[in-house]
């Protein structure tokens, strides 16, 4: 076990940067240590649909960025220059000619473990799970998950109903230990390996799956985003199709900690963001869950709720946001946190607005408005 994570504050930095990918193209939004106001530089890759965008926070300089391209197709470009010059990759993530399947697009990137400098992974769509050893610029699949002689089973068929598409996401390396690693699939669920991917097994007790017959299943679930607790790997907090749930590891069974949420409200949605510095606090955004699973923000009312007890309650923080009829909702890579010593929460929502709160979620300002829809906000 780790030691417990706690509330203790690193340095100010003198500035903070996010990356906003959306369906058009890449954004860059810049403020000083005030974060009072905000500089929008753009776009990159107009016309590209960006489904994620990555700082290497081990050398503070390189960028990946995960597009689906017009002519190109699904590719992976990077810049060695904190963006101000990209190149796409010599061979980007695509499953072997054998295997019959195509990538369609490259939804996740993370980077590497701190000793394996250049080492970076991706997931795809449908899912499939890459690993770069040279910075991003050749991709080659993971053949412990995508020739898994299960991987068919855990993914429920290569006809995933997931709207956009089935995707591999929320890859996690323990900071601990390259070989221990987390990953995501909608569909499909949780998954371990100890072993660098080299095998995985499934980690998906007490998790629900109520769209399903039988709701508890060994594998087959749908979660949304997956994280770390800040300064505490050995607990995980996973936002799910069927709720908000928690693992404090050695435990294998997660424990529901949704049942906090509003009533009216729900535990449905996509991104999680955990607290850096405090591994009790974490944020959601829910969305409208109810039957006809609109995805939009609830009652037009966006808002996002916040857990200072690991998720025993939670408490609603919408102070400038809109009040009444505001029908977006944020995508699971669209919600991040910088590293002030009082922490800032951004998220992007599918109307094209950037927002964000310097003073971890009592109030918020929109930043950016007018852009395309977002599909992922990260610090840079």
């Amino acid at each position: 076990m780790s030691p417990r994570a706690t509330k203790t504050r690193t340095v100010t930095p003198r500035r903070v940067r996010l990356l906003v990918a959306t369906r058009k193209g890449l954004w860059t939004l810049t403020s000083e240590a005030t974060r009072r106001t905000w500089k929008l530089v753009g776009p990159q890759f107009l016309g590209h649909i960006v489904h994620h965008a990555m700082l290497d926070s081990r050398d503070g300089r390189t960028l990946l960025t995960a597009a689906r391209t017009g002519h190109l197709g699904p590719t992976v470009f990077r810049s060695t220059d904190a963006g101000r010059s990209w190149k796409e990759a010599v061979k980007p993530p695509a499953f072997t000619p054998d295997s019959g399947r195509v990538v369609d697009h490259t939804f996740w990137l993370t980077p590497g473990h701190p000793s394996q400098p250049g080492t970076w992974w991706a997931g795809t769509s449908p899912q499939g799970l890459f690993r770069s050893a040279d910075g991003g610029v050749t991709w080659d699949g993971v053949a412990g998950f995508n020739a898994h002689p299960q991987r068919k089973a855990w993914c429920g068929g290569d006809q995933d109903g997931t709207p956009d598409g089935p995707k591999l996401h929320s890859i996690l390396v323990d900071p601990r230990d390259p070989l221990h690693m987390y990953i995501g699939m909608s569909s499909g669920g949780v998954f371990e390996s100890v072993d660098g991917g080299a095998d995985w097994h499934p980690l998906n007790q007490g998790v629900r799956a109520d769209f399903q017959p039988n709701p508890d299943l060994e594998y087959g679930h749908d979660p949304h985003c997956v994280r770390f607790a800040g300064g505490n790997p050995d607990r995980l907090y996973q936002q799910n199709h069927c709720g908000i749930f928690r693992l404090d590891r050695p435990a294998t069974r997660w424990q529901d900690i949704g049942t906090g949420m509003p009533r009216s409200v729900g535990y449905v949605g996509f991104p999680m963001v955990a607290h850096p510095y405090d591994e009790d606090t974490a944020w959601v955004f829910p969305m409208d869950g109810t039957a006809v699973w609109p995805r939009v923000s609830s009652g037009g009312k966006p808002a996002a709720y916040r857990t200072r007890d690991g998720g025993g309650t939670w408490k609603r923080q919408a102070d400038g946001m809109p009040k009444t009829q505001a029908w977006w909702t944020v995508k699971r890579q669209a919600m991040t946190h910088d590293f002030f010593p009082t922490v800032g929460v951004y998220f992007g929502t599918t109307s094209g607005e950037v927002w964000g709160s310097r003073d971890e979620g009592r109030t918020w300002k929109c930043l950016a408005a007018h852009l395309p829809h977002i599909y992922s906000v990260t610090l840079a």
